[in-house]
This record gives structure tokens, sequence and C-alpha cells, in this order.
């Protein structure tokens, strides 16, 4: 019997955020592509955020991975070539950027592996692999497969479940609709619901880049699956991200709520109309910026956190930029704030005008990926340099976390959520982000900056 080997690459910082039992989630695209394989195979699955990687014998070892953990990943495949194992690479990453992966890997998958992994394998079982394979976007309503949950770890608190893939917005800084297209594909709510009576553990987190949707007939699917999850008395806490119009339609929250929804993640960006025009960020202009409190307010009402994402770095942001946000911030009883610096990643329309325009300051590659983690200033913004932008994230995260304000907004969250769960997850959540923050190679607990 051969062996496969699927392997989920650390981070460079394994710290924090990373490995807080509140944000670690098993490598779902790895147990997806495990149950693309063939019977008479044998399969692990390692995730490096949860067991050490041992160089151990294998037939086969595919690797998927992000731009962060990619010099991670062309480690392990060198580890294993070297030691006579073919290896295939796939992800989002390598999917933008096919030809430098293949500097590092026998095979590249490009897009979704799971519709033409079995000719992978069939290819390497008649020796005669090739190097690049082009996956086809799955049509999810009939071509759904039950991930190897048995080939997972136990050591996680929360499961992942994929509801949905692709995007219509095609946002400057993501890549979402170039690897998983336009068309916004979905699961059935049968189908869900039967996965999620199948999964034991108490705690999801669906996966999906957008959980709602972009729609009337998107919003109405889910809704099926949330009514579907009370009716059948699952009894199950779960995230989702969202866009923030989905607050448009407040009795699709309220059942959100009801049927165990713990927090929501939702990309806000920036509270500036003009940067959201230049990030093309449609659903938040199409909402408006001066909606966010009452959208906000409406998740707060049906019992769910929100956990907002927020970018510094972009083309004329300033100091009082950083000032006005931490005010925004402050205001609005965001319970979880994750801030981060603008980075232009590969394949994103951001990259291509960057590098267009010469503003690409990290541009060593592959060795400079490392610093592709929304963490480094990777290119010149028009505005603030490098050392302004990392003293506007100390200033706004040194206000969020130290006394007494975290103390207050901890108490705001609690007041807001009743306490219970979701503000057990929300105490967790901030945990992470401030110890991630601590930990980071900009940090400096006395910013030269005043409130």
């Amino acid at each position: 019997m051969k062996k496969l080997l699927l392997v989920n690459p650390s981070k460079k910082e394994r710290s924090g955020f990373l490995l807080s039992q509140f944000t670690r989630l098993p490598p779902l695209g790895l147990a997806y592509v495990a149950a693309a394989t063939p019977e008479n195979w044998e399969i692990k699955i390692i995730d490096e955020n949860v067991t050490p990687l041992e160089f151990e014998s294998a037939d086969l070892v595919g690797i998927s991975a992000f731009t962060a953990n990619i010099n991670r990943g062309y480690s392990i495949a060198s580890g294993f070539r070297q030691r006579g194992a073919k290896v295939v690479m796939g992800g989002v990453h390598v999917s933008m950027l096919p030809e430098e992966a293949l500097n590092h890997a026998d095979s590249v998958v490009v897009g979704e592996a799971e519709g033409i992994w079995r000719k992978v394998i069939k290819d390497f079982e008649a020796g005669r692999m090739a190097k690049k394979y082009l996956g086809p976007r799955i049509d999810l309503n009939t071509q759904s497969l039950t991930p190897r949950w048995d080939l997972l770890s136990r050591d996680y608190l929360m499961q992942p479940v994929l509801t949905a893939r692709g995007c219509p917005f095609n946002c400057s800084f993501c890549a979402v609709t170039r690897f998983f297209g336009a068309h916004y594909r979905q699961r059935t709510v049968e189908d869900v619901l039967s996965e999620l009576e199948k999964i034991a553990g108490k705690y999801i987190g669906f996966v999906d880049d957008n959980l709602v949707g972009y729609g009337p007939e998107n919003q109405k699917r889910a809704a099926g699956i949330f009514r579907g999850m009370i009716d059948r008395g699952m009894k199950k806490n779960w995230f989702m991200q969202t866009s923030v119009n989905a607050a448009e339609d407040e009795e699709l929250i309220e059942l959100a709520g009801r049927s165990g929804c713990l927090f929501a993640f939702i990309g806000f960006e920036t509270i500036k109309p003009e940067t959201l025009q230049s990030l093309k960020k449609r659903s938040n202009l199409k909402l408006g910026v001066k909606n966010y409190l009452k959208a906000i307010d409406i998740f707060h009402r049906a019992g769910i956190a929100v956990m907002g994402s927020f970018m510094i770095g972009n083309d004329g942001d300033d100091p009082d930029y950083c000032r006005r946000l931490l005010d925004f911030i402050l205001e609005s009883g965001v319970d979880v704030v994750q801030l981060s610096i603008l980075t232009p990643l590969p394949g994103t329309p951001l990259m291509e005008k960057i590098v267009n325009e010469g503003r690409l300051v990290c541009n060593n590659f592959p060795d400079d990926w490392e610093k592709f983690r929304m963490s480094w200033v990777t290119f010149r913004p028009i505005g603030m340099n490098a050392d302004l932008i990392y003293r506007g994230l100390n200033f706004i995260k040194k206000n969020l976390y130290d006394p007494p304000r975290f103390q207050q907004r901890m108490l705001r969250s609690f007041t807001n959520l009743k306490g219970g769960t979701s503000y057990k997850f929300v105490e967790g959540l901030n945990k992470a982000l401030e110890e991630t923050w601590r930990n980071a190679h900009y940090y400096d607990p006395d910013p030269e900056w005043s409130y």
C-alpha cells in the first residue's frame, strides 16, 4: 500500500492568534484532498501548528500553503524530495505563482484540488506525473465530498465546515475571486445540515468567505441552514465570516443568533469612504460607513459578538486617521479588533497596481514572502512611511489592550452580549490578539504618540 502524507506548514510566528484554541482550525482543504484519494492508499495529515513534523517515509507528499507560510512549505518540500518522495504543492499562493512553486516541487495543482486529485494519483501510480494540474471549479450542489475527519487531530476546539465558494466583489486586496471565481457556488441546505449532524464536536467554524452570501437567494439559503439547526435541536455554537451589509436583514441575524452563532468576522477595513472606493469594497460602500454602528448594534442585539477587521497603511492614511480609527473602534463597541497593515498579496489587483507603480519594497522573492503576513510594511504607501505605520499600530493597540480601556471594552462586551459563551470567546480572542501584538516585530510598549 502506498503512503500519502498531507502537510499544513506552520507560519514563522507561532504564537498568540495562530495558536489560540479559539482561532486554530484543522486544515480542511487537506481533509478534502484525503477524501478524494483512492481507498488503496494509506493517508496521514500533519498540521505543524499542532504536531511537529518528522520527515517520515512517504511515497507522495502533498503540501498546501498560503503566502505567509509558503517558505516553510518550500523547505518541507525540499526535505522530502531529498529523501526520495515526490512532492505536489497547492493552495492559494501556489495557484497564483505556479512557476515559482515548481522550483521546489515535482508538480503543482492550480485551483481547487478535489476535482483533479484522482488524476494526480493515477499519474503518480503510472510514473507520468505532469508538472501542472488545473483543478476545475467544483459544482458544490452536486459534487460535495465529506472531509476525512478521522485523519485530523483531536486537538482542536472548533471544527471547520465549508458551505460555499466564490465571491463576486473582487476587492483589490483579496485573491478569493481569482482563486474560487466570481460565481457564488453553494451546497444545498440539506447537504450542510447532514454534515453538521455528523460532527460530534459542539463548536463549528463556517469557513466560507461569506456565509450569508450576496443577495436574497443566498440569504434565503443561509436562513434555511440556521433554521434547520434550530429545528433539529443541534445545540451547536459557531462563528461565521460575512459582509457588514448582512445586518440589513435583521431577522436573518436574529435567526443566526438563535441557532448558536457566537461571533461574526466582518471586514470593515476602513472608516474612510474614499479608501473603500479604492479598495473596491462594494458591500461596505453600499451600506455606508455611517451605518457601521447600527450594523454592529444589530449583531449585538442577537447576542452575536463582532470581530472587526481594519487595515492601516492605505494610500491617504495619516496620523490623524489612526486617532479617528481608534475613536471609532472605542465608540462602536466592536468586541474583537483585528488590525493589520494593507498587504499586496500575489494574484490580487492591489499587487499588480503596486508593482506597476514601482512601489513594492519587499521584492526579494521567495525570501521576502515571510513579510507578507499583514504585519510588515511591504510597499510605499502615499501618506505614511513605515515608521509612522508601525507607531500607529502600537498607538491603537496600546489603547485597546492596556488598562483602563481594555477593562472598559470587556465590560461593554459583557453587557452587550449578556455574558455567556459569546463573551468567553471574546475574552479568548482578545487575549490571543494581544499576545500576537506583544510578540510582533514592531511592538513598542510606549510609542511616541499621545492620545
